[in-house]
C-alpha cells in the first residue's frame, strides 16, 4: 500500500471510513474530492476522498479501495470545506450532505469499466477489477492514466421515458383503471424513465402505453439530456413560449438615480476579500434585476463566476432568459430540481469543469453547483420560504450562501421588496448593510389598494344537487359584489386581472349530506381536497387518493356539498361574473404539473389571449404584465391565523407582492384585499404597504415573546406508526432527556413539550414537536446529541432537528 485517504460514502451508512491506495494506482491523482468506489461487506459502494490519512496502528488490517471514477477530482478545497460546515450544523455525516446534493448519476456504484484488449473493448465490472490479479490492475492502471481505460454508467445507451401531452380531464373511460393509473402517476412525477414505470407497476405497461399514445395523451422517447454543443437540453424551457421581461429590468436604458446610487455602492464590494452581504430593499417594479445583471456583467469581467437564485422555477426560467438576452457572451447554466436527471448531471458537471467564468441561474439547489469562487451570489426575493430545505438534507440556502461568499470572497446579494424580518432587523442593527430602492423604474405608480368586506357577497346554486336530487343548497361566492363588479368592468375595457386564491384544487372539504360527516383520509384524518378535473380525492399532505364519485365509505350515501372554495372553482365560478367568450386562466401545482406548462400558461396571459389569470402564491411575485390593471386577492385571511409565528408576516408579504403586479404598465392599477375583518388595524398597513410600520409591531411582540430574530429557535420532530405502542415510551424519554438537559444548560435555553403537532397525524404516523429557545445554537445542538442517543437505531420512532423551521405545522 502507498497511502491511506478518508472516503464519504454516499449511501447508507454514510460512514467516513479509511482505505488503502494499492499499489498499482501510486502516482495516480487521489486527491480530495475525487470520486471513487471503495468495499464494503461484501457489496462495493461509491464514496469521495476528504482527505488523507495518517497509517494505522500496527496490527489493524485497512481494506484498499477499488478504483477511481474521474482522473482529476470533481469538487475542490473550497467546496468540501462548504460540505463539512453543512454537515457539523446539520449534525450529519458529510457522505449524507453528498449523497443529497450530488446528481444522482454522480453517487451511482453500478458502472462499467471499457480498455482495450485484442483488438476490442473489454467490458469490466467493479467486482472484476477487485477481483483482478496484481499484474492484471497494473497494466489496466497504466491504461487509466493515459485515458484509454474509460468509465460509465452501467445502462445501455439513452434511456426512453414517457411524457404526458395532455392536462386531465383525459377522455378515458371510468373502467379504464390501468389507463387512469398511469395518466395519473405521469401527472404527479412527469417526464418518467419506462423502467421507473415498469417498476412501479409491476408488469408490461406496453399495450396501455400504446392506447394512450394513439389518442395522443403520452408520448415516448429518449429521456432529456444534452445538446451535442454541451449546452443545457431543456425541452420544456425551450419549447415554452415566452412571457415578457419588464423593459426597465432588462433594458439598456440609463439606470434610475436610485439605481446608479446602487451601483456605486455595490460595485466595489464585488470580490471583496471576506466577502460582504447586503440587502437590496426595493419596491416591486423597481429594477432590482436590472441591478443583479449589471453586477453579473462587471463580475464576469472581472473574471469570476455568478450564481442567481430565484425562489420558484418558473421564475429561474424567466432570469435564464434575461441573462441570455443582456449577457449574450457569457456562459450561463440553469439548474433546478424540474429538470430531468440527465439534464441536472450535465450542469453539474459543466459547471465543475468549467475554467471561464460562468452564470448559474436556477432555483435553490442550484446553490451547489460547483463554480469556482463566485464573485456574486443573488437571493431574488430573499424572504420566500423555499430557500429553506427540510425533507431529506435540511438547509437554509441564505445560510450556505453566505458561507461561500464568505470563504471564496464574493457579494452576497439579499433582494426583496418585503424582506424576512430577521435579515431587516439585521440591517436596522448594521449587520447587514441595506441598499434601498424605494421608487419604481419607469413610469408606472404604484397601484391603489382597498380593503374589501366579504361580509357583502352574494348567494350561488351550489356546485352540487342536495339530497334525492332536490334544489341545490346556496352557497356564498367567493368575490364580494364590489369585487366582482371592478372584475367584469376591467375586461370590459380590455384590460386584464389577476385573482389570488393560495388554495388549490375545487374545494377543500367534501361534506355527505346522508351521514353528515366530512370525507376524510384514513391515512391523516384530515379532509380530502375535491379535483374536478381529476374526478379525485387528494390528501394534500401524504398524497393519497380516492375516485370520485364514489358511495360514501360511511354511510354508502351518494350525495356530496363541497364546501369552500379552490382556486379550480374560482376559475370556473367566474364564468358566471364575465362576459360571454372571456378566457379564465388558471396557475397553481396541478395546472402546470407537465414541465414547459407554466411558461405556456404565463405566455398566454401575456399575450392576451387570457383576460384573467387566477391562481395559487405561484402568481404572486416576479412576474412583469403591463395589461394588468386589478388584482384581486379573494381571502386575504387566509394563513394569517395558522399556529406559527411568521404568520402575519407571511400574509403581508404575499399581499404586498401581489398586489405588485397590478399598474407596471401605463394604466393605473388597483388592488382589491377581501377580508372579513376590514376594520383590523393589519389591513391599514397592508393597504399602505407600510413595511417598516408592520416590522416595527412584529419585531415588538416578538420580543415580548422570545422569537426570533430575539432568540434561536429550532423543532425537534419525533414520528412513529400510529399503532406503535412504544413510540409513547421513547417520546416520554424525549421530553424527560430534553427537560434535563435545558436543565443543566443554564439561563436563556427553555424547553417546551413534546405536544402533538398541529398536524398530529400524517402518512399513519403519529406526530410530536418539541420547541427548543436558545440565545446560541450550539446549545440546541447539544441538547439534540443528548436526546437523539435515547431514540433506538433501526427502530420505528423518527427523530429530526430542524434548524429556525420555517413549517411549524
Amino acid at each position: 500500500m502507498v497511502g491511506y485517504v478518508s472516503v464519504a460514502l454516499f449511501c447508507a451508512p454514510f460512514a467516513t471510513l479509511t482505505y488503502a491506495v494499492p499499489g498499482h494506482l501510486a502516482g495516480h491523482e487521489l486527491s480530495p474530492g475525487l470520486r471513487v468506489l471503495v468495499p464494503l461487506g461484501r457489496s462495493i459502494r461509491a464514496g469521495m476522498i476528504l482527505a488523507d490519512q495518517a497509517a494505522p496502528p500496527d496490527g489493524v488490517e485497512i481494506k484498499p479501495l477499488v478504483w477511481p471514477l474521474e482522473r482529476a477530482p470533481l469538487l475542490d478545497a473550497a467546496y468540501l470545506e462548504m460540505i463539512d460546515n453543512l454537515a457539523a450544523r446539520q449534525m450529519c455525516h458529510p457522505g449524507q450532505v453528498l449523497g443529497q446534493i450530488l446528481p444522482a448519476a454522480l453517487r451511482q456504484s453500478k458502472v462499467v469499466f471499457t480498455a482495450p484488449e485484442k483488438a476490442r473493448l473489454r467490458r469490466r465490472t467493479p467486482r472484476a477489477l477487485l477481483d483482478a490479479s496484481p499484474q492484471e490492475a497494473a497494466d489496466l492502471a497504466a491504461q487509466w492514466a493515459v485515458g484509454v481505460m474509460q468509465v460509465s454508467g452501467a445502462g445501455r445507451g439513452q434511456e426512453r421515458a414517457l411524457r404526458l401531452l395532455v392536462d386531465p380531464p383525459w377522455p378515458v373511460r371510468p373502467g379504464a383503471t390501468a389507463r387512469i393509473a398511469l395518466l395519473d402517476y405521469l401527472y404527479e412525477r412527469g417526464q418518467t424513465p419506462l423502467s421507473v414505470v415498469a417498476g412501479h407497476f409491476g408488469r408490461d405497461m406496453g399495450p396501455v402505453i400504446r392506447a394512450l399514445g394513439q389518442l395522443g395523451l403520452v408520448e415516448m422517447g429518449v429521456c432529456d439530456g444534452v445538446s451535442s454543443d454541451g449546452q443545457d437540453d431543456c425541452p420544456a424551457l425551450a419549447a415554452a413560449p415566452c412571457p415578457p421581461e419588464a423593459p426597465e429590468e432588462v433594458s439598456n436604458a440609463p439606470l434610475t438615480d436610485e439605481q446608479g446610487a446602487a451601483m456605486a455602492h455595490l460595485s466595489p464590494l464585488l470580490c471583496a476579500p471576506g466577502g460582504a452581504v447586503r440587502l437590496v430593499h426595493g419596491v416591486t417594479g423597481s429594477g432590482k434585476t436590472r441591478l443583479y445583471l449589471e453586477l453579473a456583467r462587471q463580475c464576469l469581467d472581472r473574471g469570476r463566476s455568478v450564481v442567481l437564485l430565484a425562489p420558484e422555477v418558473a421564475l429561474a426560467g424567466h432570469l435564464y432568459r434575461a441573462v441570455r438576452e443582456v449577457l449574450p457572451g457569457a456562459t450561463a447554466i440553469l439548474s433546478h430540481g424540474s429538470l430531468s436527471p440527465a439534464v441536472r448531471e450535465a450542469a453539474f458537471r459543466r459547471a465543475a469543469a468549467a475554467r471561464a467564468p460562468v452564470v448559474v441561474v436556477g432555483a435553490r439547489s442550484a446553490l451547489f453547483l460547483p463554480v469556482a469562487a463566485p464573485g456574486l451570489i443573488v437571493l431574488d426575493e430573499e424572504h420566500d420560504a423555499s430557500f429553506k430545505q427540510e425533507e431529506r438534507l435540511g438547509y437554509q440556502a441564505k445560510e450556505v450562501a453566505f458561507f461561500r461568499s464568505r470563504r471564496e470572497g464574493g457579494l452576497l446579494i439579499l433582494g426583496s421588496a418585503t424582506p424576512d424580518v430577521k435579515t431587516y432587523h439585521a440591517a436596522a442593527r448594521g449587520v447587514v448593510p441595506c441598499v434601498v430602492l424605494s421608487r419604481r423604474a419607469g413610469t408606472s405608480q404604484p397601484p391603489e389598494i382597498e380593503i374589501v368586506d366579504m361580509g357583502q357577497t352574494v348567494k350561488a346554486p351550489s356546485r352540487q344537487a342536495g339530497p334525492g336530487g332536490g334544489k341545490p343548497p346556496e352557497r356564498t361566492a367567493v368575490l364580494a359584489q364590489a369585487s366582482a363588479a371592478a372584475l367584469a368592468e376591467t375586461v370590459a375595457r380590455g384590460e386584464q386581472a389577476i385573482i389570488l386564491l393560495n388554495r388549490r384544487g375545487y374545494a377543500p372539504v367534501l361534506y355527505c349530506l346522508d351521514c353528515e360527516t366530512v370525507l376524510c383520509c384514513p391515512d391523516c384524518d384530515l379532509a380530502y381536497t375535491f379535483h374536478k378535473s381529476r374526478q379525485r380525492l387528494v390528501c394534500h399532505y401524504c398524497g393519497r387518493t380516492q375516485d370520485f364519485p364514489a358511495p360514501c365509505a360511511k354511510c354508502g350515501g351518494t350525495h356530496f356539498l363541497p364546501l369552500g372554495a379552490g382556486s379550480e372553482s374560482l376559475a370556473e365560478e367566474l364564468s358566471g361574473i364575465l362576459p360571454p367568450g372571456t378566457t379564465v386562466a388558471r396557475l397553481d401545482r396541478d395546472s402546470a404539473a407537465r414541465p414547459g406548462r407554466t411558461e405556456e400558461i404565463l405566455a398566454e396571459f401575456a399575450s392576451g389571449a387570457s383576460q384573467v389569470l387566477v391562481g395559487t402564491q405561484m402568481l404572486s411575485k416576479g412576474h412583469h404584465f403591463p395589461r394588468v390593471t386589478l388584482v384581486i386577492a379573494a381571502d386575504a385571511d387566509m394563513g394569517r391565523n395558522l399556529p406559527d409565528y411568521r404568520a402575519a408576516e407571511r400574509t403581508f408579504q404575499l399581499l404586498v407582492q401581489v398586489a405588485g403586479r397590478a399598474g407596471r404598465g401605463d394604466i393605473p392599477g388597483k388592488v382589491l384585499i377581501q377580508t372579513r375583518n376590514p376594520g383590523d388595524p393589519f389591513w391599514e398597513l397592508v393597504r399602505g404597504a407600510d413595511y417598516q410600520g408592520f416590522v416595527s409591531q412584529e419585531l415588538a411582540r416578538r420580543e415580548k415573546w422570545g422569537y426570533p430574530p430575539f432568540s434561536k429557535l429550532a423543532l425537534v420532530r419525533i414520528s412513529f406508526p400510529k399503532d406503535d405502542p412504544a413510540g409513547f415510551t421513547v417520546l416520554s424519554d424525549v421530553g424527560r432527556v430534553l427537560r434535563e438537559a435545558a436543565a443543566a444548560a443554564g439561563v436563556g435555553v427553555r424547553v417546551l413539550g413534546p405536544a402533538p403537532a398541529s398536524l398530529p397525524l400524517i402518512g399513519g404516523r403519529k406526530r410530536y414537536h418539541c420547541m427548543i429557545k436558545s440565545p446560541d445554537w450550539p446549545a440546541v445542538r447539544v441538547l439534540f446529541a443528548k436526546v437523539r442517543a435515547v431514540v433506538p437505531r433501526g427502530g420505528e420512532v423518527r427523530i429530526s432537528l430542524d434548524l429556525d423551521p420555517v413549517d411549524m405545522l
